[in-house]
């Protein structure tokens, strides 16, 4: 047995299929069929309950899935641990970016790091805090910038910046002029958000709740862009980060939110007991030092 017998296994049972796990490895389903087959040989067990119409585990099956993740776990860390006695030479980080956020500053850093370290490459994933969220739980990024709070039981975080929720709205709505609105007066407007895989989505509807109304959503999307576009055509109004107001088009206007305005805190995440390769380490101590450079001064 060796560590590939095992990695093939774990394939079959992601995909639930031989010809799928297959072709996502770039082999042919005979190959992968006679290495799982040499695998429960030499286990002495079956792996698969054949007899069904569905590929189903075995106890035995469960049992050493179970294990098989843990030796690639590690496995990949030995990897891992390589790579950094190379002295940051190479390595790669996976960052979860929420498409609401104003990433300017962010990817200055980033590149400041990437002149530091320039064998390092970097994979950029833009998505919603939950599902940002996920994926560091998951292990597929390394770390994620989210909306707080967060589930302190699986992430440490470090928050890097407070701001309010704007309303923004057509230059010809009838509260453009005002230089701020209670949020009770908005329950007869129509709402566009984000989808519910950002945290936001949940933070406003909340906000209208605690003021006795339930939002009356007419679309969501998961692109700032698009959201500005559709109340730049009048098809209803949003609530924006203020950072991110201060470069909307002339067809959007932007005012504060009282009583109560809306919150939103953003913070940088990892997982508490996960492992996180030397350079995400050294990268996530120079972009603390940076952001505390930039917002907290």
């Amino acid at each position: 047995m060796d560590i590939k017998h095992l990695q093939y296994f774990i394939e079959v049972t992601n995909f639930n299929s031989f010809s799928r796990a297959a072709e996502h490895l770039f082999i042919t389903q005979p190959t992968i069929s006679k290495m799982i087959k040499n695998l429960e040989t030499e286990l002495g067990v079956e792996l698969f309950d054949r007899s069904r119409k569905q590929l189903t585990l075995t106890d035995a099956g469960r049992v050493i899935l179970e294990q098989a993740k843990l030796i690639d776990k590690a496995f990949n860390n030995l990897e891992t641990e390589l790579d950094n006695l190379l002295g940051l030479k190479k390595g790669h980080i996976r960052i979860g970016l929420p498409p609401i956020f104003d990433a300017a500053i962010f990817l200055k850093i980033v590149g400041s790091f990437h002149e530091k370290y320039p064998g390092i490459t970097f994979q950029l994933v833009e998505d919603g805090s939950k599902k940002i969220e996920e994926d560091v739980a998951n292990n597929l990024l390394d770390v994620g910038i989210i909306v707080l709070p967060t589930k302190n039981e699986l992430f440490e975080h470090f928050s890097f910046m407070e701001e309010d929720l704007n309303l923004i709205l057509h230059p010809s709505h009838p509260f453009s002029d005002r230089s701020e609105v209670e949020l009770v007066e908005l329950q007869n407007e129509a709402f566009i958000l984000f989808n519910k895989d950002f945290a936001l989505n949940d933070r406003i509807i909340l906000s209208c709740n605690s003021v006795g109304f339930n939002p009356h959503i007419i679309s969501e999307s998961s692109q700032r862009s698009f959201i500005e576009e559709m109340v730049a055509n009048k098809l209803g109004v949003s609530l924006l980060p203020e950072s991110v107001c201060h470069n909307l088009n002339q067809n959007v206007r932007a005012i504060r939110v009282v009583n109560p305005s809306i919150g939103w805190h953003l913070a940088m995440i990892w997982g508490k007991n996960q492992y996180l390769s030397y350079a995400a380490k050294e990268w996530l101590e120079f972009t603390k030092k940076e952001l505390i450079k930039h917002y907290h001064k």
